[in-house]
């Protein structure tokens, strides 16, 4: 088991995809999303699902991890969480079927009484990405744990990233901007050897039984 986790904890469509890639340019294993014990155990960097949500167990099950809070403009993020979650919508909120039980309860506590009108209810949308802001950077800060706050917008995004990581130089000359135009699918087509894969050859673990096996 790779022994000190970082974890990405900014919400979807912060630019999870974009500092996952820099993480792996820098030298780290890492996984965008994270569905299997395995997963979780070949992996340094984690992000987006269900890190975004379960940070506070994360850090329990991991002692000593380090994180870094992904934020954005609300102007840029909000049309965006919009487009996403009313195409996830019918996934979400369907009783049988749709996405895997780990998706459903991170997304459905985070977005709290989710409906498909709220989907995109920019009001309703700035309540969850604030209030979610405000729980995690004051979770980090009562529990002294060594964190960041990044926006991958900024042009020293990708220096206070490798600072912070400890990371030597890398052939990157800034923060890569990926998923543009409301894509999400970026992750999919990169090959890395330092990539580790969400699932287990598109099988995931039960959610219950995922975070019994990690304690």
């Amino acid at each position: 088991m790779t022994s000190q986790k970082i974890f990405i904890i900014g919400l979807p469509r912060t630019g999870t995809t974009s500092a996952c890639i820099a993480c792996l340019e820098l030298g780290f294993a890492t996984a965008h999303t994270a569905y299997t014990v395995q997963a979780f155990s070949n992996a340094q960097v984690l992000a987006d699902t269900p890190v975004f949500n379960d940070y506070q167990h994360l850090a329990q099950t991991y002692p000593n991890s380090r994180f870094i809070y992904l934020e954005r403009d609300l102007s840029l993020w909000l049309p965006s969480i919009a487009q996403l979650l009313t195409r996830m919508a019918s996934n979400l909120l369907r009783a049988n079927g749709g996405f895997n039980d780990t998706i459903k309860r991170c997304f459905l506590n985070t977005f709290k009484d989710l409906t498909p009108d709220l989907a995109s209810d920019y009001g309703f949308l700035q309540g969850c990405y604030e209030t979610h802001k405000e729980q995690a950077l004051r979770f980090l800060s009562d529990n002294k744990l060594e964190h960041i706050t990044l926006n991958i917008a900024h042009s020293d995004s990708l220096e206070l990233l490798s600072n912070f990581l400890g990371a030597a130089r890398c052939e990157l000359k800034e923060m890569p901007f990926t998923n543009k135009g409301g894509k999400v699918t970026a992750w999919n087509n990169i090959r890395h050897p330092l990539k580790v894969e969400s699932t287990r050859n598109g099988k995931v673990d039960k959610d219950t039984l995922l975070f019994t096996a990690l304690m």
